[in-house]
């Protein structure tokens, strides 16, 4: 087995993990009857969880080693999943979805942003003789599939198995043991590269420009898809094999279109962004024309384009930090990427927040619009030539 696969399936066990909870949303609405509000908050709490697994794990694997930071998230995500499992029970229902959510972020933040640097360090001489945007792409990929499959996964389980509310996350922890097995035998990168422990990260000009505006749009049109529409169809919509439905088509439309990410890229260094960004827009916009018409059937390719959106700034968005990023930064500015990310799954909530005041479809439209400044500005900005820039 290659050295690249091996941290790949750790990413995949992580991403598998994070994302099982997005289909389950419905089913704590109705079997334990949460609020819309409350269960947004379950999903949001996962991403404040991941702002010091991500901040703090890239640097100090840039001082330790990948191995010492990737493989012990790895291994906390199996007990962080059975905390969620203990969600089951009435008495412990809410704080153990609010623990278990929030120890999901801070792991998965540290695996990816390590994961992500490891992968790509184990897919250049000499350990592997790939193309130089093999890393970014690789690793976006095995994410993908595992926010993709999670989901499914949970999903059905939780539908058709017995303990709907502690099977999908009993499967996460058997597939987690495997695959710490499998992770162990990956060679060690990244070692000794910081020599003193630093948190602060410079940003390039460039980053600001153009990074900035698109990252809150990667996790930001995954949120949009299946768990702010489900929410915006209400009984048209709500159901657990729908809400499956929507996640699994846009992680797998996510994944499938990366590769198209990657030749993009390489006729222009922001090809990719934009057409990302012109996807996310497009799908936000039916979105929204979904919630207003009351109709699942839009929402499905709202949801397929929205996965596409996903999956091409996902990609444009690694590759840029990684042509701009010095090797002894390159943990560092990941993190501070992802970071930018995950800000996007912050939307349920305030939209959630913000329906007694308008309703779905205006509040979608108005993210649409958002979207738009997002695009304008990246087409403006990214005309440049990527240069590297130090980051220390």
């Amino acid at each position: 087995m290659r050295s690249w696969v091996r941290v790949a399936a750790g990413l995949f066990a992580i991403g598998y993990g994070a994302n099982q909870f997005s289909p389950l949303m419905v089913a704590y609405r109705e079997q334990e009857h949460f609020s819309a509000v409350m269960v947004a908050a379950f999903f949001g709490v996962y991403a404040a969880g991941l702002a010091p697994g991500l901040l703090l794990g890239g640097p100090a694997s840039d001082r330790w080693g990948r191995r010492r930071l990737m493989l012990p998230a790895l291994a906390v995500s199996a007990p962080a999943s059975a905390v969620l499992a203990l969600g089951a029970l009435p008495s412990l229902s809410e704080p153990a979805l609010y623990v278990g959510r929030f120890l999901f972020g801070v792991v998965t933040g540290v695996a990816m942003v390590v994961g992500t640097s490891w992968v790509k360090e184990l897919s250049q001489p000499p350990h592997d003789a790939a193309d130089p945007g093999a890393g970014a792409r690789r690793a976006a990929l095995a994410l993908s599939a595992g926010f993709g499959i999670g989901p499914l996964v949970g999903g059905l389980l939780a539908r058709f198995g017995p303990f709907p509310l502690e099977m999908p996350y009993v499967a996460h922890i058997v597939i987690t043991v495997v695959v710490l097995a499998v992770a162990v035998g990956a060679p060690d990168t990244g070692t000794d590269l910081a020599p003193v422990l630093r948190v602060r990260v410079h940003l390039p000009r460039r980053f600001l420009r153009v990074v900035l505006p698109m990252a809150p749009w990667v996790f930001g049109a995954v949120a949009i898809s299946f768990a702010v529409q489900p929410a915006a169809l209400g009984a048209g919509g709500g159901s657990l094999l729908f809400a499956t439905l929507l996640a699994a088509l846009t992680q797998t439309t996510g994944v499938c279109i990366q590769s198209w990410a990657r030749r993009l890229d390489s006729r222009s260094p922001v090809l990719a962004a934009r057409v990302g960004l012109g996807a996310v827009l497009a799908g936000t916009v039916v979105a929204a024309a979904a919630a207003a018409l009351g109709s699942p059937v839009l929402a499905v390719p709202a949801s397929l384009v929205l996965g596409a959106g996903y999956g091409l700034c996902l990609v444009a968005g690694l590759l840029e930090v990684q042509r701009m990023a010095e090797p002894e930064h390159l943990a560092g500015l990941t993190a501070v990427f992802y970071s930018l990310t995950y800000v996007g799954f912050l939307l349920p909530v305030l939209l959630a927040a913000l329906t007694g005041l308008v309703g779905y479809p205006v509040l979608l439209a108005g993210l649409a619009v958002l979207v738009a400044l997002s695009f304008a500005v990246v087409v403006r900005n990214g005309r440049s030539a990527p240069v590297l820039e130090s980051v220390g």
